[in-house]
């Protein structure tokens, strides 16, 4: 159990992408904590990257190349660290149910319902049994509640206020900051509503000088009566609504019913008016449309409808949820557990995984995707935070974090997902190109930060710990879940949503230099949607492909030995010669005996190449526009060009392919196995995976030291289900599981022992990637079921993933004891024809119902098939 402070992070959590809550607390003294996804506490720190960035970019090459570990690069006034300068994501304001008769209580039960995405909470006191259900609407973008009166017809006698933002969990530790804002609680004369309006601190200089946030409850009475009451004035100086500390008592009532919605606005005025005003834009904005959602939703006897409110929602989160479902037979006497029981068994079994348990995994973790998806990609902490001082300030991890986190949304046949992350990637596009124009001078290009916050997303920490200015590969690594979409639904229309900043993107859609012209984006916004391949892919691919055109120059190469050479004013290479990528970053590791880790030639970076001008070239041939045949071999030109993946004495795949360097397997981060995870190349060349296998063995045999990271363990499980190492999945998951990784509500810490203290979902959604990935491989024309299936796993099924080969896997289930796999497949708009192959050892395969013949060829035996779109086609593997 958590302590007071850290109460929250045992709550459950509600959202529909943008707005959501976190409730927890007693049953007499609930609190629902509001979420808004672009909620975003301002730093004092300037928003801008120094200009000494892009003039150092020589000193850089040469000292690495020079293997000076001790240059750095130098800021104006002399720093040689500069700290992050993000905003921190915050909670909204946190309502307090206080039940004003309490009694000893019974039976009481806290649970989610994952297909209806409803919250509940039941109790049995003197009075009877008392029921309060919330969810998140997804159909109208506001939290409902609802309380019933007892089963033995007890009125509901109840306050409603909002909690003092001091009161909050870390408010005080940073209270320097936080009392830099300022706020008012206000309930008007009727009862109506309870709300609260913030205003940021006014940093010149921030976009949010003048912003600021509210959040308000409109309160619904059924045959009872409301009333404006003030409450003990707690003298926060941050109140400035004359510290009054305005609430809402509830007497005598048969239902009560919440209707939130919180809101953020960069034009709240300045922030000496804030203290006056009485009235605010914002309330009466969130004040209008709660009320017409609670007009919406009258019966016919004028009283809110709660469940007619639920059931569009419902309908909707449904059809994501119940799209796939995954089964693992086994531990039936454990499925009825609670969480508390369920993690407590699974701690004990220590050497396997509780099929239980991940069965209520899988589900937690689908149903808070489903609830933080939509309008962004995840923060670190999903949506939800019940702190003013959120670990990494709750901001989006581009090198490890994020995709860890969508690993499993495509394959998982989630749809608001993934146009989340492409609204979130568009956002930050603009920064993308800055960073790239900032960092090496380069035109046309996208070089993805290693952090976000949601408004800004430039480069920060310029040191030789942390030189993210030089991490290369991060365009390629963040547009490969964009591309995976279009692997797996082929072309889409993405409609525009406003958090893309569409203005600002003119210049970045198109694939020549400056962008669309006036004329044509005007059209692009009157369509009111992008064209998915034409509009975001085969531009923001061609400018991740500039990048790596640009890094690459002949003056720093590899001779025909692989030895590293600088031949100044050098123009082309000869035959054999190769590029170096130089400056480079593999996050967070150096060679032993060179203490920076600025350094060249990072496998990381070289694989992401490789990857980003593959994807690049296949879109240039999916799109075909005019004049594409140059530019596909001026690609597949570099591709050639590219540094040379090297293996170690003992047959590894080096981190760095660099003779130079000496391989440092001290470490958690697996950058250098990109070949296997994101990217497919081991699938298709066995030597390069050998190389990856020992690689891996030999991160495990030598981390000696910090394993407590749970995106750790998410990045070797991906990496090891690409790698058929289904026990190795288990052994990588195991970690979070058996300590102290999971809360009570199944979401999960940043750390196996709650290091940090970090509400962090990467291990959650991590876990339901390793598990796609465990039970179904794909690619543009490949299917391979099993092919990392645990020894443990005898027998399970998941249905509706989508492969990248744009096939539903509408049914995979095996039974290793009676020794059949059945898959049922069905293509998905076009004829497609696939290899499909069985990952366990198989003797007959029959395609509806009649015996095939397997193509044994290259070392691969599997089936040939060519569906035709929209027919089901049967197959059952006997092993």
């Amino acid at each position: 159990m958590l302590d007071a402070k850290h109460e929250w992070r045992d709550g459950m959590v509600s959202g529909n992408g943008e707005n959501g809550y976190v409730t927890a607390g007693s049953p007499y003294s609930d609190t629902f904590i509001f979420q808004n996804m672009w909620f975003n506490f301002p730093s004092a720190d300037p928003r801008f990257i120094p200009e000494e960035l892009t003039n150092q970019v020589d000193d850089a090459r040469w000292n690495v190349f020079h293997q000076n570990d001790a240059w750095n690069i130098t800021i104006a006034d002399g720093r040689k660290r500069v700290r992050t300068f993000f905003y921190s994501y915050h909670p909204g304001h946190q309502l307090r149910l206080n039940m004003t008769t309490k009694d000893d209580i019974s039976s009481y039960e806290r649970w989610t319902n994952y297909e209806t995405a409803e919250n509940g909470v039941r109790y049995t006191d003197s009075l009877g049994t008392w029921t309060r259900t919330s969810f998140t609407s997804r159909e109208d973008n506001v939290s409902i509640t609802s309380i019933s009166k007892s089963s033995t017809n007890a009125k509901i006698n109840m306050i409603i206020s909002i909690d003092d933002i001091m009161s909050m969990s870390g408010a005080r530790n940073s209270q320097s900051e936080v009392t830099a804002i300022q706020y008012q609680k206000q309930v008007d004369s009727k009862a109506e509503y309870i709300a609260q309006v913030v205003h940021y601190p006014s940093y010149p200089g921030s976009e949010l000088m003048n912003g600021g946030y509210g959040g308000l409850t409109r309160v619904i009475v059924v045959n009872g009566t409301k009333r404006r009451i003030l409450l003990p004035d707690t003298n926060e100086t941050m109140n400035v609504g004359m510290h009054q500390n305005p609430a809402i008592e509830i007497i005598d009532a048969d239902a009560v019913y919440f209707i939130t919605q919180s809101a953020r606005t960069e034009d709240m005025g300045e922030i000496k008016a804030f203290l006056e005003k009485k009235e605010f834009e914002m309330i009466q904005m969130l004040s209008t449309y709660t009320n017409t959602v609670a007009e919406k939703y009258k019966d016919n006897s004028g009283c809110f409808d709660y469940a007619a409110a639920l059931a569009p929602h419902a309908r909707k989160h449904a059809s994501e949820f119940n799209a796939v479902r995954f089964v693992l037979e086994g531990d039936e006497e454990y499925k009825d557990m609670d969480n508390e029981q369920l993690i407590m068994a699974q701690q004990a079994f220590q050497t396997q995984i509780n099929h239980a348990f991940i069965e209520r995994v899988y589900d937690q973790g689908r149903y808070a995707m489903i609830c933080c998806g939509g309008s962004s990609a995840p923060r670190l902490c999903g949506m939800w935070t019940g702190e003013w001082d959120p670990g990494w300030r709750g901001i989006y991890t581009l090198d490890a974090n994020v995709n860890l986190q969508v690993s499993g949304m495509n394959t998982g046949n989630l749809q608001h997902m993934p146009l989340g992350y492409i609204t979130f990637f568009l956002r930050n596009a603009p920064d993308f190109e800055a960073n790239a124009r900032m960092a090496y001078g380069m035109h046309d290009a996208l070089q993805v930060s290693v952090n976000s916050d949601g408004d800004r997303a430039m480069h920060v920490e310029y040191d030789n710990d942390y030189p993210f200015e030089y991490w290369n590969a991060g365009a390629s690594w963040c547009l490969l879940p964009i591309y995976e979409y279009w692997q797996c639904y082929g072309n889409q229309n993405i409609p525009i949503h406003e958090n893309m900043r569409i203005h600002e993107l003119q210049s970045l859609l198109g694939v020549q230099d400056g962008g669309l012209n006036d004329e044509q984006f005007a059209t692009l916004i009157h369509k009111g949607y992008l064209d998915l391949e034409k509009d975001i892919l085969l531009p923001l691919l061609t400018k991740q492909a500039n990048f790596w055109d640009q890094i690459c120059t002949p003056e720093y190469y590899t001779d025909v030995n692989g030895n590293a050479c600088y031949e100044r004013g050098k123009q082309s290479l000869e035959s054999g010669e190769k590029y170096m990528i130089i400056p480079a970053y593999s996050p967070e590791n150096h060679p032993i005996g060179y203490n920076s880790t600025i350094t060249a030639n990072a496998t990381m970076d070289i694989s992401a190449a490789r990857d980003g001008l593959y994807m690049v070239i296949a879109l240039e041939q999916a799109v075909q526009r005019k004049g594409y045949e140059k530019a596909v071999s001026k690609w597949e030109t570099i591709l050639k060009k590219l540094p040379s993946y090297q293996v170690d004495v003992d047959g590894a795949l080096r981190e760095w392919a660099m003779k130079e360097y000496m391989e440092n397997n001290n470490h958690r981060h697996l950058s250098h196995l990109y070949p296997a995870w994101p990217a497919y190349e081991t699938q298709t060349d066995s030597t390069l995976a050998r190389a990856a296998l020992i690689a891996l063995k030999n991160r495990n045999k030598y981390n000696t030291g910090d394993a407590t990271a749970g995106h750790g363990w998410m990045h070797k499980a991906l990496v090891t289900a690409r790698l058929k190492d289904g026990d190795g999945v288990v052994a990588s998951l195991l970690p979070m599981m058996i300590e102290d990784g999971y809360y009570d509500s199944f979401m999960t810490d940043h750390d196996t022992n709650r290091r940090c203290s970090t509400y962090c979902t990467d291990t959650l959604f991590g876990t339901i990637g390793a598990v796609h990935e465990a039970l179904l491989f794909s690619g543009t024309d490949i299917i391979e079921v099993l092919p990392a299936l645990p020894s443990a796993w005898l027998r399970g099924s998941i249905n509706g993933l989508m492969s990248r080969s744009r096939v539903h896997v509408q049914e995979l289930a095996w039974n290793l004891e009676t020794g059949h796999i059945s898959v049922l497949l069905l293509a998905q708009s076009e004829d497609r024809d696939i290899r499909l192959m069985a990952g366990v050892p198989w003797t007959m395969v029959t395609v509806d119902g009649v015996k095939a013949q397997p193509v044994c060829k290259a070392g691969e035996r599997y089936v040939s098939l060519s569906l035709q779109a929209d027919a089901d086609v049967n197959i059952v593997f006997s092993v």
